[in-house]
């Protein structure tokens, strides 16, 4: 039976000073059987989301490792940036990738919140399909009021912590522990640098929406239910959560976004639906980005929706099909998109050393290699393979 695989997703709040992630990044792959994909720093948000992968057990060795680095070295009271946090290490997500269930991750996450708080002293929650309550299952729900929230809501019995001692830790604050489906990270570049527009757009496409207002839709009066809650007027993607932030590296605006199921609502739908919905208000869509990693079906599914938009034969190869979806959707447009880093499949290829020799591909990956530009395999590799199947043939009815 083949080796359960997870991937593993800490987001560190430190995007700034990459000594301190290398020392984070390197406790990581101290951890025998750990495969570090991706370190995605930002600096504006302050952030830094890492991606490794490995059986259960060795991953959540390094992620308690990282969250002990992290304890370490990161003081939350010096912490300022653009994306929401709660912690060091603000949340660490358990994804099963291959040979093990999502049923079997949540005691993995479980078991990673134990010793957080047992050996290291830190409090948490845990969230999405690890959350012990429906109450914690959103993320963003949890992490109400952030960092600057803790201190008054761990005081409240509702939200007393799943684990650790449960008692303010000012350098620290806490961490959620989630068990969750392959989640893309993904970025929408605007012509603009207004907040406010980059909002408005983020509202238009996520799910939750916005709040429903009397007269003006910025500053007029809440609409309430009878129960006195706000009443919310959905967004058109299902599964996405989204907001607008102004990033001053770039010095643009960006309608940053959770693609939470990417089998409802594929990265091309979303890109194009912020298009539509940015034109609508007359901004303009320059590009976008992952953030860490996305599968090669995605991205695959994504150059074939604009090939068919282009009427155009879909019979290419994968990389001519990146390439397409890479230029529709501007994934280069603010720094080069490196499939062998960006692709998950590709990275643990890379990473792993796995040989690209052409004995070692499948039919279909030989075929594929064949159709692609590469100047290999040539004629003559390919006379070898049918004379090879001929052989085969002929063996089989001697």
């Amino acid at each position: 039976m083949n080796e359960p695989l997870i991937e593993c997703v800490p987001n560190f709040s430190e995007g700034r000073d990459m000594a301190v992630m290398k020392q984070i990044t390197d406790a990581i792959e101290s951890v025998d059987g750990v495969t570090l994909l991706d370190v995605d720093p930002g600096a504006a948000t302050n952030r830094t989301v890492v991606t490794f992968v490995g059986a259960p057990e060795p991953v959540i060795e390094a992620a308690v490792r990282a969250a002990a680095k992290a304890k370490e070295l990161i003081d939350m009271r010096q912490h300022h940036g653009e994306h929401p946090r709660f912690g060091a290490m603000d949340v660490c997500p358990l994804v099963p990738v291959a040979n093990i269930t999502m049923d079997e991750v949540v005691p993995y996450a479980h078991k990673l919140g134990q010793r957080l708080g047992d050996e290291l002293g830190i409090s948490g929650y845990f969230y999405e399909y690890a959350a012990k309550t429906p109450q914690r299952r959103n993320l963003a729900v949890c992490r109400a009021g952030e960092y600057e929230g803790l201190p008054e809501k761990l005081k409240d019995p509702q939200w007393k912590p799943d684990f650790g001692p449960g008692t303010f830790d000012a350098g620290y604050g806490v961490t959620a522990v989630g068990a969750r489906d392959f989640l893309v990270a993904y970025n929408v570049n605007l012509n603009t640098t207004s907040t406010r527009r980059a909002n408005a757009i983020a509202f238009d496409v996520r799910e939750k929406g916005r709040m429903k207002r009397e007269g003006d839709p910025l500053t007029g009066p809440i609409v309430k239910d009878e129960q006195g809650n706000p009443v919310w007027i959905p967004g058109s993607l299902k599964c996405v959560k989204g907001i607008g932030w102004f990033i001053e590296e770039y010095g643009i605006a960006q309608i940053s976004m959770n693609l939470t199921n990417i089998s409802v609502t594929p990265v091309h739908v979303a890109f194009d639906e912020c298009c539509k919905k940015a034109e609508a208000r007359g901004v303009r869509v320059t590009g976008s980005e992952i953030v860490g990693l996305i599968p090669l079906k995605a991205i695959l599914d994504a150059g074939r929706h604009y090939l068919r938009k282009q009427r155009r034969s879909l019979g290419v190869s994968d990389r001519e099909l990146i390439k397409i979806a890479v230029k529709s959707m501007g994934l280069d447009d603010l720094k080069p998109f490196k499939p062998e880093e960006k692709i998950i499949e590709y990275a643990i290829a890379a990473r792993q050393g796995v040989a690209k020799r052409l004995v070692d591909m499948s039919i279909e990956g030989f075929t594929h290699e064949t159709a692609s530009e590469s100047p290999a395999p040539g004629g003559g590799s390919v006379s070898a393979a049918v004379g090879a199947f001929g052989a085969a043939l002929a063996t089989m009815v001697a």
